[in-house]
């Protein structure tokens, strides 16, 4: 099964995002110094612009996280939300990654290891022993909806043992239902939209074959179709995104999220 989003498109739009953040954001203060006005630091809160830059970095930058790390080993911890609550800590993203060395870096300055980077780091063992203890949870996905199967396919031979065991069990690598959209039917989809009295944008994005949803200035995340003209983005499937018709052309687009809903209307032109 195609994994839930295109991992390459995900780490380009990633760390495209990190540096728009960062540029758009105040400038970054050095170490020992403190920024005017600052009153996130002041309160011990760590930069979102550097939780969000260590998270993009640990998909594939080696050498850039080591600097972070250098900086501000905290990090090790972060966890970024790249949108309709798909958290992501960097440890997440090097596991999905299969970038062992970055996830061993983050786990040296106090990351939390997971089933999934177990899973990827080939350690068998112990990826049994929490199956056995929660049986089940081989089912459960990974960041953006990243099947425990595929974290371990991308350990590559040195995960070979936990591939065979996930296969020997089954169901470790049933993702999100995502029935494709073909032609001018996917097409129709694409487009502009914003939400009436805020001016907020919603970008309907086709990226290779596959929706993309953009909301704002955020990160462009799959979006899967469950089937029925019901949308998820990937890694969130309690989130429903809806197309409203006028005969064959989408007018709208609607958003459900906790109990709320956000409507947007297609952009003129």
């Amino acid at each position: 099964m195609r994994d839930a989003m295109d991992r390459r498109a995900f780490v380009s739009a990633a760390v495209g995002l990190g540096a728009a953040g960062v540029a758009r954001g105040r400038a970054l203060a050095q170490p020992g110094e403190a920024t005017a006005g600052d009153a996130r630091g002041w309160r011990g809160e760590q930069d979102p612009a550097l939780v969000r830059e260590i998270v993009a970095k640990a998909h594939f930058d080696l050498a850039g996280v080591k600097a972070l790390l250098g900086r501000q080993p905290e990090l090790a911890k972060a966890s970024w939300d790249w949108g309709f609550g798909d958290w992501e800590s960097a440890l997440g993203a090097a596991s999905h990654t299969g970038r062992r060395e970055i996830a061993e870096a983050l786990m040296a300055h106090g990351a939390r290891p997971t089933l999934f980077t177990h899973a990827m780091l080939g350690h068998v063992d112990v990826v049994r022993a929490i199956v056995e203890a929660q049986p089940g949870v081989q089912g459960a996905l990974g960041p953006h909806g990243i099947t425990l199967m595929r974290h371990a396919e991308l350990g590559g031979e040195r995960a070979r043992a936990v591939v065979e065991y996930l296969g020997s069990i089954g169901g470790a690598d049933v993702g999100q239902p995502n029935q494709p959209l073909f032609g001018n039917v996917r097409a129709q989809h694409v487009g502009v939209f914003t939400v009436a009295g805020t001016g907020e944008r919603v970008e309907i994005l086709d990226r290779r074959g596959d929706l993309m949803i953009k909301v704002g200035e955020g990160t462009a995340r799959g979006l899967l179709h469950a089937g029925g003209g019901v949308h998820h983005p990937a890694g969130a499937p309690s989130v429903d995104v809806q197309f409203k018709n006028r005969g064959r052309e989408i007018i709208a687009v609607e958003i459900e999220m906790g109990g709320r809903m956000w409507r947007a209307d297609r952009a003129p032109g």
